[in-house]
């Protein structure tokens, strides 16, 4: 529906009757009361032009621009800059039968679908809570989730990962690059054929959470159990017989980890991923054109030895530190969010593996000043929204109290590494005073190289791990460790997860209809059941038996039906989500292998680190109720 005219002014009183009940389907929702101002008021469209998303679903709506619209006061809406509005309830629904002017005509059921969405701050740059119009309902797909209890009035500090949480690299060129890097090492390092450097990429094809069998060139996806639920041999979907036969038969349990398996959690690995399936269909194709004695670990070893070649020469960071803008997404709305945190009282701190010269290219891009051209000069005012700034860190060892690295302090303008005392700066030999680095920054903030979590911890005069919320995107680089050995508060972000929740939204309806055919899958199976048993021990008669035997017949018929159209639907609704992989948390009905993750070490998860701009620095996170299998049904939730 097209905004109004920006000078429109419309007038008009109506009436509204009762709201009828909700059917039982609809239980679940229970829209708010509708504003008193709708009773027989007049309503002022606003004179700045408002558009909101009208779904209209009764089927006497043919024009949707029928006087059957509801009209609501611009203080009964959240207006966002897409043009999608919510109420300020949070719900996503109204329901309502109305009658408009003097004419008393009922309006039939009408819903008008309000999409979540995060308010705008009048065009005056990104929103963020503490703004004059902070507070609004937020996008389903920015909502920070809460597995554990979160008092931000206890933390003292913040802490972020830099590449792929401040830093958001764009799959379809930074992964591109990564992976041509490889096979340009592949071919000219490692003594692979030629034919690979007209390999293509696919950057959607992997995703998180996968788990790479290296001894057998199978990629697997499992559930929290560690059942194997979805594999393929190179591009090539394993049956179920054959998925059984290889890791469903063993006495003991696999527990899928290093040094035979690898564990695909970070972004950054989906482009080896997908090289190491092309490589196997390679070898299974054309085993003679691969490197001799190169089984499928040997080739998973050489990807990885590519990998870090390509890092270690700095291949990839040099072409992102050229052109970052072709790379990295400029998100306007990290140095509100800094900036919101300090205002706070809170420290803010930067731990990252990245070096400083490609750490002062990123973020001085991602916090500094723009020119006209888009592109950012090269200067260190970003280092004014950070107390601490850690590179090189060697995460996940650093956050061991009892590693003993070496903290060297960075001198900005040229890189120089100088020598402290666990952090207090020492003089030269032959000096009698230390030199103290960031001479002309307005905010102090001092850089370091190396060093544990024992020196950031007396940098910044924390008393408590758990004083300390630290931001990262990696389970076991970033969260696990800091989680698990220091006891930090943590939150993972994300990026895929913006989408998977808004398909959940969508596809609510075809998760419920999922439901219904699985329980009647039980009920036709229980009746087959209670058949088969009657027919073997009851005693029937013989003139019965061949009724009975009819009726077994076509329950049998019938169960067959209803599970090939669970299981067709089960795929379809599998394949909204990814074509092959499907729902990043989930397998079938049980959570993935890295939902399990995440639920266990990130105490907060969200699609996007500024995703905490949105909510107070203040707020108390709190998770929604654990539920057992017995208690669903019973509380209907």
């Amino acid at each position: 529906m097209s905004p109004p005219a920006a000078s429109t002014t419309c007038h008009r009183t109506f009436t509204t009757t009762a709201t009828p009940p909700l059917p039982e389907s609809d239980s679940f929702f229970h829209p708010p009361p509708l504003p008193i101002c709708l009773f027989k008021s007049t309503m002022r469209i606003p004179k700045k032009p408002v558009s909101f998303c009208l779904s209209f679903f009764s089927p006497q709506l043919s024009n949707p621009f029928s006087p059957r619209i509801i009209f609501l006061t611009p203080s009964s809406l959240l207006v966002s800059p897409k043009g999608k509005a919510t109420t300020p309830g949070g719900s996503s629904q109204l329901h309502t039968n109305c009658t408009m002017g003097g004419n008393h005509k009922s309006v039939d059921d009408v819903t008008l679908q309000f999409q979540h969405t995060v308010c705008s701050n009048d065009g005056q740059g990104p929103f963020i809570w503490s703004s004059p119009k902070g507070g609004c309902e937020i996008d389903i797909g920015k909502k920070i989730f809460c597995n554990r209890s979160l008092n931000m009035k206890n933390i003292v500090a913040v802490g972020f990962d830099m590449d792929y949480t401040l830093a958001q690299y764009m799959p379809e060129t930074f992964e591109s690059l990564a992976y041509e890097g490889t096979i340009r090492k592949l071919v000219y390092d490692l003594g692979y054929p030629r034919e690979l450097l007209e390999w293509t990429f696919d950057w959607k094809y992997m995703v998180r959470g996968l788990v790479l069998d290296k001894k057998r060139g199978n990629i697997l996806k499992m559930d929290r159990h560690k059942y194997v639920k979805v594999a393929y041999h190179g591009f090539r979907e394993m049956s179920k017989e054959d998925k059984v036969g290889t890791y469903g038969n063993t006495l003991i349990r696999d527990s899928f980890d290093e040094p035979d398996y690898a564990l695909i959690d970070t972004l950054f690995s989906l482009a080896e991923a997908y090289l190491f399936a092309q490589l196997v269909d390679f070898r299974d194709k054309y085993p003679s054109k691969v490197p001799d004695g190169a089984d499928y670990s040997r080739m998973y070893k050489d990807v990885r030895a590519a990998v870090d070649l390509c890092h270690r020469d700095g291949t990839l960071k040099k072409m992102v530190a050229k052109d970052p803008k072709k790379y990295i997404n400029d998100d306007t709305s990290i140095v509100p969010m800094l900036k919101m945190l300090r205002d706070s009282g809170r420290s803010t701190f930067l731990v990252t593996n990245s070096l400083w010269d490609y750490t002062n290219i990123v973020m001085n891009f991602l916090c500094g000043p723009r020119m006209l051209d888009g592109s950012a000069p090269s200067n260190f005012d970003w280092l004014q929204y950070f107390d601490v700034v850690i590179t090189g860190s060697a995460k996940p060892s650093f956050f061991h109290d009892d590693n003993r690295a070496n903290l060297f302090e960075v001198e900005p303008e040229s890189g120089m590494l100088l020598n402290t005392d666990n952090g207090t700066p020492m003089p030269q030999v032959g000096n009698t005073s230390p030199r103290f680095p960031l001479k002309g920054l307005k905010k102090t903030c001092r850089v370091f190289q190396g060093g544990s979590v024992g020196h950031l911890h007396k940098l910044l005069s924390i008393e408590s791990s758990s004083q300390v919320l630290y931001v990262g995107d990696h389970i076991y680089g970033d969260i696990l460790r800091s989680k698990k050995v220091l006891g930090w508060r943590t939150m993972l972000v994300v990026p895929e997860l913006e989408r998977e929740v808004e398909l959940l939204w969508e596809l609510r309806d075809t998760r419920k209809q999922l439901q219904l055919l699985r329980n009647e899958r039980d009920l036709i199976e229980d009746k087959i059941h209670h058949l088969k048993w009657s027919l073997k021990f009851d005693g029937v008669h013989l003139d019965e038996k061949p009724m009975l035997a009819t009726e077994l017949c076509k329950l049998e018929s019938q169960r067959e039906k209803v599970r090939l159209c669970h299981q067709q639907a089960q795929r379809e609704c599998h394949q909204k989500f990814h074509k092959v992989w499907g729902q990043l948390m989930k397998t079938g009905y049980q959570n993935s292998r890295f939902a399990h993750q995440v639920e266990r070490f990130a105490c907060l998860y969200t699609s996007q680190v500024t995703n905490l701009s949105l909510y107070s620095p203040d707020k108390y996170y709190r998770p929604s109720e654990d539920f057992m299998p017995h208690e669903f049904d019973i509380l209907s939730i």
